[in-house]
């Protein structure tokens, strides 16, 4: 090492001493590694320490990858706390991560100097980067002082409202742990919680309920307004917040819901009623049986929602769900669960054990669940003993009389067993099956005695014992075999065996009277050198046969008194005196000596063989205290089934009732259109979208007045908080447009998206609305398209139209999918809302006050008509002609993607068969979700199909090859920018906010001439909205126009700011983290609004 190092030094002469410290920082630890015992780490670490304050980048990296290294090994690295904490305001993103992985670790040991960092901390959490925010938010909330606990506090409020999903995630982390330092915290985490709980990210779910789980989780409150937005999450939660939510939510729903088993239990007392009835009173017991029980549809959506995740890798998740259906399925639902878990019997030994514990506890009440994988249950060689007991123990409990000829056949193999303790465990499990089946007692007990002459003395001992049993339940029929049993005694060595043999005798000495007194004579010679268990039972074997056959019987039972009175054990001693005064009169002895016979000789009960998990239940099954059988720290019981179930308003929405009430208003039987072509061409149809389009603006500019007045009054609320109505609304939007395309699954979750309140009128025609509605989708969308276009040119509002319209009957019934309908415009427009409402129910919607209204959401897209792309000439499609368009609608194939709206056309005069997608050559990360193939397509004939893509928030080419049954075609689409985004509503202080927090980097923008004609506001706002998918944001100042958006893809927010300057030119800016595609945009927006 040395020499390497001089030759160094003269090879390179006066050399940097940088260079000469790195050389010597990376060659330390072979140099450790050398001298082996004889090296001390403080070496090393003072060359970490050098390392770390070395002014290269590149050095310190490696020493912290070095030091984070060691702490995965789970080496010691406390002492260079202060060397490492000076690199917490690097620059280099990379040291800064592994700087606060380190942090983590020993924040709470060096916690003076932790603290001398802290505003350091405080800045970070400011930083652009979320992996910085979150890691700054981890480190302080380690930092286990009281006094930082204000600051602590703040941080969490504010990291609460953060844009990143994942710094939301870390603020729920950390109040569990602001919780466990200051329990007094505990209102004011409250309310954190119970915003984070509105938060619609799955990435923040799973974390929130846990700290719910940990800070409240009395507080059933705080859960019925998310009720349905967790149900509607849980599949795309992280594995393990999934198993948070569905434990929380199984309590949850044993407290809001009435059991589904009253059900089983009526049909039962129905079944067992008198046969001799006539039919009408037969009749009217079906019909009350069948009206004692209906699901509630909250009950019945989360067990629906929680059935695919059976599916999950994770056994925790299937191990969660089965426990759900247990507790709270009907139990003729329960069963579905069984071959989930059966399933993960081929996981590891330690899964397999929780999860054989837990079909133990099932399989006592409802054995039907796994008979059919009865052979599942097999033991197999390798298993251990433990999973061999176990699965012993659940085989027990599925016999019946169809197949215990099967398991007892199995048990024989069982007990030949090299593992005693496994074939000592079937000998038990014989017995058990043979008290539960009374047709195999003779053939168990048959095989049982001939186990007694095996060589091993453990399975002669466990047979014995388990025959002692058998023979108590009866025993007159079986002298025979307590004679067998009195001969082996001279061979038996092992105590249990010999005390059950002694008892067995002893209890039933009256059947074998020439036997039993031989057997207490030779005891008598072999009782000083017996276990005590041995000799108490010769004792007692010596009392019956005094109280019994006194004659030949009382020299030998005085003569092992006399033994046992100087017996090393006070047990003996004891029961020696115990049993001379009780049988041998004397003058001492008092009035018990007369009942003596009745004392020994009494009859005994015969014992009851049961399964260990028998007392389980009452435990909750997948949890600590089930496994250990006995409470454990933090168990929360589930509490029994309310006799009637509470109010299910408390899960309704206020938001999704007002808007129930303005559908009512302005609802109108929708008209049915051709639904061969998107756009509407009638001059009539542009008449009545134009008056349409005009309440449904009064209606938008009045639901937005209020919100505005919402928000500005709820200071308390963050920039990100997302509001339950919000939530719920979306989820439910999103339900419903997946109804479009399965009618099956429609009928089944209508009962769940139907926002309560409604008329029993309305209720009655789900069904028809749901049909009417996927047939008029296209229609919908061309007139939504018209009724946006008609409002910008024209702006005039025809009040008779829509007076009429109010008072044309509703029979439909609404649900929220009628919201996809609205198309409002977010800018105040000119009607008055007293045009459209009637003064009463103005009144009562200016009284509303909607309790969480959220800062930032997804706005309704404002349908405009986007531009049309060739996807394939007719020329080039041998007839084939297509074209597509962007149509703005809600993602039907997933939140990330962009829906794509393609028209297929024949040219030709013949059939085209079998249209599909097929050859798809997509970038890295870019996803497509192809339309359902045209199984033919009629000469002249259009189609309108729907397709998903994911562009990853970029303006790549998706391409993919267009086919008929004959020929494929080479297609393409590329989006333009506009369409990568999603509108969001916010009001004018928040887009300031997230502006301010936007800036530098973030920022571009553009000085452009503007066209005197363009420099009206409706101009504006057209002009951009067509460019561009962005949500129109109110704005205080007549000259400047604010729009905003987020990206589909990654949910990065858009903010586009007009600015109109003097001598007709405008300032355009855009903020967003997005930098390539907001100049993108900012290029396409310039000849848009600069254009004559």
């Amino acid at each position: 090492m040395s020499g390497n190092g001089l030759s160094y030094s003269d090879q390179g002469g006066e050399a940097a001493p940088e260079l000469a410290q790195e050389a010597a920082a990376s060659m330390t630890p072979s140099a450790s590694a050398a001298f082996g015992l004889f090296s001390s780490g403080t070496k090393k670490n003072e060359d970490l320490k050098q390392m770390l304050e070395s002014s290269k980048d590149s050095a310190k990296l490696d020493a912290m990858k070095r030091i984070v290294g060691m702490i995965a090994k789970g080496k010691n690295a406390s002492e260079l706390f202060p060397a490492v904490v000076k690199n917490v305001a690097s620059k280099n993103i990379e040291i800064k991560k592994l700087v606060y992985v380190y942090l983590m670790r020993y924040a709470e040991e060096q916690q003076d100097l932790a603290l001398l960092s802290i505003s350091t901390f405080q800045r970070a959490l400011k930083d652009p980067n979320q992996l910085i925010r979150a890691s700054a938010l981890r480190v302080l909330s380690s930092i286990r002082v009281p006094i930082i606990v204000p600051i602590m506090m703040l941080a969490i409020k504010e990291a609460s409202s953060d844009l990143s999903p994942y710094v939301r995630k870390n603020a729920a982390h950390a109040i569990q742990k602001l919780y466990s330092l200051d329990p007094e915290q505990k209102d004011m985490l409250i309310e954190v919680i119970e915003k984070l709980l509105k938060d619609r990210s799955t990435l923040v779910a799973g974390s929130v309920v846990m700290a719910f789980e940990e800070v409240c989780p009395d507080r059933i409150d705080l859960i019925h307004k998310n009720y349905r937005k967790l149900c509607n999450l849980l599949v795309d939660v992280e594995e393990w917040g999934q198993v948070v939510i569905i434990h929380m939510l199984t309590r949850y729903a044993r407290t809001q819901f009435v059991s589904p088993w009253k059900d089983d239990e009526v049909v039962e007392e129905y079944n067992e009623n008198n046969f001799y009835q006539s039919d009408e009173e037969q009749k009217e017991k079906v019909q009350k049986v069948k009206n004692t029980y209906t699901m509630d549809p909250d009950h019945r959506l989360l067990l629906r929602n929680t059935k695919p995740l059976l599916q999950s890798r994770n056994a925790a998740v299937v191990m969660a769900v089965a426990q759900l259906y247990w507790h709270l399925a009907p139990k003729s639902e329960a069963g579905i669960v069984s071959k989930s878990l059966v399933r993960l019997l081929r996981s590891n030994r330690e899964v397999q054990y929780i999860v054989l514990q837990n079909i133990a506890t099932m399989s006592i009440q409802r054995k039907g669940m796994f008979e059919p994988y009865l052979k599942s249950f097999y033991v197999r060689s390798t298993d251990p003993t433990m999973i061999k007991t176990l699965k012993l123990d659940i085989l027990t409990n599925l016999a019946n009389e169809a197949n215990i000829s099967t398991l007892l056949r199995e048990f024989q193999t069982y007990v030949k067993s090299q593992d005693k303790q496994f074939a000592a465990a079937t000998i038990e499990a014989i017995g058990r099956c043979a008290t539960n089946i009374t047709e195999v007692t003779d053939t168990c007990l048959n095989g049982l005695v001939c186990l007694l002459s095996n060589r091993d003395e453990i399975v002669v001992a466990e047979s014995v014992v388990v025959i002692k049993k058998l023979l108590q339940t009866q025993p007159a029929n079986h002298g025979e075999i307590i004679k067998h049993m009195a001969k082996l005694l001279d061979n038996i060595t092992v105590p249990v065996a010999r005390a059950s043999i002694l008892w067995l005798i002893g209890e039933y000495c009256e059947r074998v009277p020439k036997i039993a007194p031989d057997v207490l004579r030779k005891t008598a010679k072999s009782f000083t050198n017996e276990d005590d268990l041995v000799k108490l039972q010769i004792l007692n074997l010596g009392a019956k046969l005094y109280l019994t056959n006194s004659k030949q019987t009382k020299l030998l039972t005085q003569y092992i008194l006399n033994l046992s009175k100087y017996d090393q054990s006070y047990d003996i001693r004891d029961r020696t005196r115990f049993i001379r005064q009780l049988i041998v009169p004397n003058e001492k002895s008092g009035a018990l000596s007369k009942y003596a016979k009745k004392i020994f000789l009494a009859q005994k009960p015969a014992p009851l063989l049961e399964s260990p998990f028998k007392d389980r239940d009452h435990f909750q099954l997948g949890t600590l205290s089930h496994t250990l059988n006995s409470r454990a720290t933090g168990y929360l019981e589930l509490s029994d089934w309310p006799g009637v179930a509470p109010d299910p308003s408390v899960r309704n929405v206020d938001i999704a009732e007002v808007a129930k009430e303005w559908t009512g208003i302005r609802g109108k039987p929708k008209k049915e259109k051709p639904t061969g072509k998107f756009y509407s061409e009638s001059e009539e149809e542009e008449g009545e979208s134009a008056s349409t389009s005009t309440s449904e603006s009064a209606s938008g500019s009045e639901s937005e007045k209020e919100d505005k007045e919402e928000t500005s009054s709820d200071e308390s609320s963050g920039s990100y908080s997302s509001s339950e109505e919000s939530s719920n609304s979306e989820s439910d939007s999103k339900e419903s447009t997946a109804k479009k395309t399965s009618r099956a699954a429609a009928e089944s979750d209508s009962e769940d998206i139907k926002v309560k309140g409604i008329s029993k009128k309305r209720s009655t025609s789900s069904s028809s609305d749901t049909d009417s509605t996927s047939s008029k989708e296209s229609s919908s969308d061309s007139k939504s398209e018209s009724d946006s276009k008609s409002d910008f040119v024209s702006g005039k509002s025809k009040e008779e139209t829509t007076v009429q319209d109010r008072k044309a009957p509703n029979k439909q019934d609404v649900f929220l999918l009628d919201l996809d309908d609205f198309c409002p415009v977010t800018t105040p427009m000119a009607v008055p809302a007293a045009a459209l409402l009637s003064p009463s129910l103005t009144a009562d919607l200016e009284g509303l006050s909607l309790s969480s209204s959220s800062v930032i959401d997804v706005a309704t897209q404002v349908s405009m008509p986007t531009k049309t792309h060739e996807l394939l000439h007719r020329m080039s499609g041998k007839g084939l002609a297509a074209n597509y368009h962007f149509s703005r609608q809600p993602g039907i194939f997933g939140d990330c993607m962009v829906s794509v709206q393609v028209t297929v056309t024949n040219t030709t005069d013949q059939k085209i068969e079998n249209i599909h997608i097929e050859e798809k050559k997509l970038p890295p990360g870019m996803r497509m979700h192809e339309f359902s193939p045209i199984e033919c397509l009629e000469p002249a004939g259009s189609i309108t199909v729907s397709m998903g893509i994911d562009f990853c928030d970029s303006t790549q080419t998706a391409s993919f090859q267009l086919c008929t049954k004959d020929d494929h075609f080479n297609v393409s689409i590329q989006p333009p920018v506009g369409e990568l985004l999603l509108p969001v509503t916010m009001s004018e202080k928040d887009f300031k906010k997230e502006q301010g927090m936007l800036t530098g980097m973030n920022e571009t923008s553009a000085t452009i001439a503007v066209a005197p004609q363009n420099s009206t506001r409706l101009v504006i706002i057209e002009r951009v909205v067509k460019a561009a998918n962005l949500g129109v944001v109110p704005s205080g100042q007549d000259n400047i126009h604010r729009f905003a958006a987020k990206t589909v893809h990654s949910g990065s927010l858009m903010l586009v700011t007009v600015e109109l300057k003097e001598s007709s030119t405008a300032q355009l800016v855009i903020n967003t983290e997005k930098t390539v595609i907001g100049s993108i945009l900012l290029r396409e927006l310039k000849p848009v609004l600069s254009q004559g």
